[in-house]
């Protein structure tokens, strides 16, 4: 695995205790840069799940009430919104995350042998049994919460399943589009950004084929986000030959796939903004793009190996923040056709 550059006075200045103890949150939580040695067999499936990844899909919900334009701020949406975030963030992207680990076994014992699976901390039955009760109990609330809603066609149930299905080919031969860096980031991003949303506005208004077409080109902007995940895994990638674009395009060039992506999407949802007569809101947009820009150039293209965690908890909340303003804008663009 690649060493993130840390300057000696960093190190000194570290207790060994608080070294040990942010290693076993990084651990619980699912982040590089993690220790073995968990033995609490619920801690180690917390592990599996990857907790921080839940963040965007849980704000993916959030972005698709707020654009359903239909959300209001009462007991039992407050319930039933948290259901939805509790389907798409802990049950199915834990599902996700589990089934990945467990197909990925061989890539982490290169480049994270302190995984559950490749550090022997869980069997591999106790894995598939972790992947079935995800997956069964994430489709179990998404049919409750089309009956909530209503709905004469199970749309969330569907989404659901699709979804989980877009999950399982990413990481399961023989289709494992992991293996194809443009493809496999896609459908991550897609699956990130355009499914919470897509979940969360069907649930609390009506899910257009404009909003879907919109959140898929948002979601090119995901995949410039799942590029930075690549970029920790370049050993692995390399010696068993998975296509990541860090791979296939060299490190330098690659980060600038990334940030690119990123940025111009972005701005395309400014432009959509303006042609659906929400000036104010693209104009916010476009303002908090500025910052992401400035850590790309601070961070992530001198680099991208060493920064890429930095650059994410710099750059990433201006991306989330973004998504919000585009899904209220749309919300309000709703509501004023309405009325």
């Amino acid at each position: 695995m690649s060493e993130q550059p840390v300057t000696p006075p960093a190190i000194e200045d570290i207790a060994p205790e608080d070294t040990a103890s942010g290693a076993k949150a990084r651990q619980l939580l699912g982040m590089k840069g993690a220790q073995a040695g968990e033995t609490s067999i619920w801690k180690i499936r917390l592990q599996l799940m990857k907790p921080i990844t839940w963040i965007p899909l849980i704000w993916g919900v959030v972005c698709g009430a707020a654009a359903s334009g239909g959300y209001e701020w009462r007991f039992d949406h407050v319930l039933i919104a948290a259901a939805c975030m509790l389907m798409s963030g802990p049950l199915l992207t834990g599902y996700t995350q589990t089934i990945n680990d467990y197909y990925d076994r061989e890539i982490d014992a290169i480049n994270e042998p302190y995984r559950p699976i490749p550090s022997g901390a869980i069997s591999l039955s106790q894995v598939q049994a972790q992947i079935w009760v995800l997956l069964l109990a994430g489709i179990a609330i998404a049919f409750g919460l089309d009956r909530w809603a209503n709905h004469d066609f199970p749309i969330i149930t569907a989404l659901a399943i699709g979804g989980s299905f877009v999950s399982y080919i990413y990481s399961a031969p023989p289709l494992k589009l992991k293996q194809n860096g443009w493809l496999g980031n896609y459908a991550l991003g897609a699956s990130y950004i355009a499914l919470p949303w897509w979940a969360g506005q069907a649930l609390f208004g009506q899910l257009s084929w404009t909003i879907v077409v919109v959140t898929l080109v948002y979601s090119l902007a995901g995949l410039g986000i799942a590029v930075v995940n690549d970029f920790k895994s370049v050993e692995g990638d390399r010696a068993l030959g998975l296509k990541s674009l860090p791979v296939s395009f060299g490190i330098q060039t690659a980060s600038w796939i990334c940030v690119l992506m990123i940025d111009l999407f972005q701005l395309a949802a400014a432009g959509y903004l303006v042609a659906i007569g929400q000036n104010l809101y693209a104009a916010i947009l476009v303002l908090l793009i500025i910052p992401q820009i400035t850590f790309q150039d601070m961070y992530f293209l001198r680099d991208p190996l060493g920064n890429d965690v930095k650059y994410q908890a710099s750059a990433q909340p201006f991306l989330v923040l973004g998504m919000l303003v585009t899904a209220l804008a749309i919300g309000h663009s709703t509501v004023a056709t309405v009325f």
